[in-house]
């Protein structure tokens, strides 16, 4: 509902209030001091056992689900709440008066009834977010790269093997991975998830010389073939995946400059969750989502697009979901690539020397 029509919704409360407190004739303005300092006192418990949910849910992402206590969180509290709750201790202070009087816990356990039957409701938000994120995904991308349309394109298979035939090299597994991060940081290059140290897995991005470039230095990314599609009222639109080779460091005993091999893949992030870690990252301008929580957004996601994967005869077994913890220092995404492509191909030593 939006700002205007909630004011609305609340003047027209306003008014309800006054005319039943009127009507029923229970209020005596004789006595205005005392309940005054009811009200106060009911604003506090109200404030309370709101904020006894949020409290809750940290707990429970803290104890259950083993997630770090954010610091964002913060940013989400209602600094006129706040206002509201100390000036309502302030003045229960100043006036000698209990904070908590006898029919607060009646008063606590009685909303949590009222609010019992929402659990039963499907959650709209954030829950959606995900879900829609998921189903956009899949109907607005992977089905455009990994089918074949039946024409002119063969599918993501068959790009991956015209790729292998043009470059001379091998992909092990031809499947897209979808790398999703902890953070959900998505850089523009894998490259950037690489390890200082030399001795270990690296990511490299294919490149390939520009024709007719002034120096050496002049290269561009190596994808597959492009995949053009009228879509939506555009015509030509390009869709396009990008191939990296896991570089590999010499394996002892054998000596420096004798290194194994690379694996060679094709990979890219969610872009759903780039842009979800983006929105995050500026709340300011995206107020609607302010209350969003982007690991359950990103749980929803993962979640909804394996059971789609699961379920989809065009896609299925075609999609590997990666996760890679990228707040963990010791974490090195090029290893978790190169067990993943291990795990689905546990051949894929013999098939790359078989092409050496």
């Amino acid at each position: 509902m939006e700002k205007n029509n909630r004011m609305h919704v609340f003047v027209l409360q306003v008014i309800l209030a006054i005319f039943v407190t009127f009507v029923s004739k229970s209020l005596d303005l004789n006595e205005k001091h005392k309940w005054m300092l009811t009200i106060v006192r009911y604003i506090l418990y109200i404030l309370t056992i709101e904020g006894s949910k949020g409290l809750s849910v940290i707990a429970y992402n803290v104890l259950h689900k083993k997630r770090e206590l954010d610091v964002k969180v913060l940013q989400n509290i209602n600094m006129l709440q706040l206002v509201m709750y100390a000036f309502s201790v302030t003045v229960l202070i100043i006036n000698k008066q209990k904070f908590f009087a006898e029919d607060f816990p009646l008063i606590f356990v009685a909303c949590l009834i009222v609010k019992y039957p929402d659990l039963e409701k499907k959650p709209i938000s954030p829950a959606n977010y995900g879900v829609g994120m998921a189903c956009s995904f899949y109907e607005g991308y992977l089905m455009h790269v990994i089918p074949s349309d039946g024409g002119s394109y063969g599918g993501f298979e068959q790009n991956v093997t015209c790729y292998e035939a043009t470059h001379g090299v091998v992909v092990p597994v031809k499947k897209l991975f979808v790398v999703i991060t902890k953070s959900l940081h998505s850089p523009p290059n894998l490259e950037l998830f690489n390890k200082p140290q030399e001795d270990v897995v690296k990511l490299e991005s294919c490149l390939t010389p520009i024709e007719c470039a002034p120096s050496v230095d002049h290269v561009m990314f190596q994808s597959l073939e492009f995949v053009r599609k009228d879509v939506a009222g555009v015509k030509d639109r390009i869709y396009k995946n990008s191939v990296y080779k896991v570089r590999r460091p010499p394996a002892p005993p054998a000596p420096p400059g004798h290194s194994a091999p690379p694996a060679y893949l094709v990979a890219e992030c969610a872009t759903p969750l780039h842009t979800l870690h983006r929105v995050m990252d500026n709340r300011d301008l995206y107020e609607e989502l302010s209350d969003v929580d982007k690991e359950d957004v990103a749980e929803d996601f993962c979640n909804t697009l394996t059971t789609i994967l699961a379920k989809s005869s065009e896609c299925r077994d075609k999609v590997v979901l990666v996760y890679y913890d990228d707040t963990n220092p010791e974490s090195n995404l090029a290893q978790v690539l190169l067990d993943k492509i291990r795990e689905l191909e546990p051949n894929f030593e013999n098939l790359i020397n078989a092409k050496k």
